[in-house]
């Protein structure tokens, strides 16, 4: 205690004081919630999300596994239609064949034209049948009537059309039958030349990956194409290649686009202008020519092959604005300090400025994505896509335009409808993602 009774303090415990402790938000913390803020872009982030969960999903075969499966009739309509919208096509021609088999016979002497199979009387022969003749009235000849070698001739006077094979199948079956060992009866087997590629045909339908024609259903939910595999399956196998395609190019363009980018505004001198007069032979071509040609020269379908073509060409935007941003920020005093304390220029280029420009690649990234789904979209649809066992939302178009002739519109609507909400949405979403990173609103945002 001093004099006046009073503990002593410490002077160091009078003056301490309970100091806010306070951090800064970063950009990516700014960003995150100007975008929340923002229900379209939140909405558009929800639809691009679950188009990239599909993607994932079909791509582990999860979903979409067995959409090459022919599971209804060709052009099954959508359900929400019935099966009426089926018989609308072919009810001209069954009507057409209805309306000749119940018209009267054509008076003599109209001539009246006949598919004639010129292999019809041999392969009745070889399967022990006989073939009456096609004119009316006439009754078949009996075995014992028509000599062994009289095929032809009978052939030529019935139906005035001579088989030139006749002679020579008939030889063939004659060394088959010699060469046969005898049945019981005394004969030799009937072999049908045709048994083993209809048993295969038929293990084909029948297998696991096929559908027999009986099991096939009338309508699908949306409908089917002209073989009949589901529209739907096939609209959510497509945005897998689509997707892929997109992000995937997208990539690497951005990833060409900002090495150069980097290297050209940070070193500048003769390193930018090589770069540039790089840079302005690419932009001098028109974009979709430039795909079109590399396409053409290359001669080879695939996925891969589309991502090259599109990542190599299309890095020639991200570049641009790159080496503006490296040219602004390499003058600026955390660079001049880092060159201080003796960073290299690797470590000053991408761990001190790239930071501070990733807002403008990423914002880049995301413009690219859209545009190359669009870019796959027109390549599949002219020719110069996905090979034709690969689907994606080019190929249905191109599949879809001979289909909306016929008046089956759903192929189109569902690849249409698609691609429309991904797009519509990616641009709603990079655009709300370009004003949330820009660094002039930064200081704007309250705490």
């Amino acid at each position: 205690m001093n004099e006046g009774g009073v503990d002593a303090i410490p002077a160091a415990g009078r003056n301490h004081r309970a100091l806010p402790h306070t951090v800064s938000p970063g950009l990516w913390t700014l960003a995150w919630r100007r975008l929340r803020r923002d229900r379209l872009a939140m909405v558009s982030l929800a639809i691009v999300l679950a188009f990239i969960a599909m993607m994932i999903l079909s791509g582990l075969g999860l979903i979409a596994r067995d959409w090459a499966r022919e599971v209804g009739v060709n052009y099954a309509p959508p359900t929400f239609l019935g099966p009426e919208a089926a018989a609308e096509a072919p009810s001209s021609t069954a009507g057409a064949s209805s309306a000749t088999a119940a018209s009267p016979a054509a008076p003599a002497g109209d001539w009246e034209a006949e598919v004639v199979d010129p292999l019809g009387d041999v392969l009745a022969e070889l399967r022990g049948e006989t073939k009456p003749a096609p004119g009316a009235g006439a009754a078949a000849p009996s075995a014992g009537e028509a000599p062994p070698g009289g095929t032809a001739g009978h052939a030529q006077e019935d139906t005035g059309f001579v088989d030139p094979l006749a002679d020579v199948m008939r030889e063939i079956e004659a060394a088959k039958r010699s060469a046969q060992p005898p049945t019981a009866g005394g004969s030799g087997a009937t072999v049908d030349p045709l048994a083993d590629v209809m048993k295969d045909i038929e293990a084909a339908r029948t297998a696991p990956g096929g559908t027999s024609g009986a099991a096939r259903r009338a309508t699908l939910p949306f409908g089917a194409d002209k073989w009949g595999r589901d529209v739907i399956a096939k609209t959510i196998k497509g945005s897998e290649t689509s997707i892929f395609v997109g992000l995937a190019a997208a990539f690497v363009a951005t990833l060409i686009g900002t090495v150069l980018g980097a290297f050209a505004g940070y070193y500048g001198r003769w390193v930018d202008d090589a770069l540039n007069w790089f840079y302005s032979i690419f932009s001098s071509i028109p974009y979709l020519l430039l795909i079109l040609a590399v396409a053409a020269v290359l001669q080879h379908k695939g996925t891969m092959t589309i991502v090259l073509i599109l990542g190599l060409t299309g890095w020639t935007g991200v570049f641009r604005l790159v080496r503006a941003e490296y040219l602004k920020h390499k003058g600026r005093e955390y660079v001049q300090a880092a060159n201080a304390i003796g960073a290299s220029n690797a470590r000053r280029m991408y761990r001190h400025i790239f930071p501070n420009v990733s807002h403008v690649v990423l914002v880049q990234l995301s413009i690219l994505v859209v545009a190359f789904i669009k870019s796959e979209v027109i390549l599949s649809f002219l020719g110069f896509g996905v090979p034709v066992d690969v689907v994606s939302w080019g190929s249905m178009l191109n599949e879809a335009q001979n289909e909306l002739l016929l008046g089956k519109w759903w192929q189109l609507v569902a690849a249409g409808v698609s691609m429309a909400l991904l797009v519509t949405a990616f641009s709603l979403f990079t655009d709300a993602l370009r004003d949330a990173l820009d660094p002039k609103l930064r200081g704007s945002e309250g705490r």
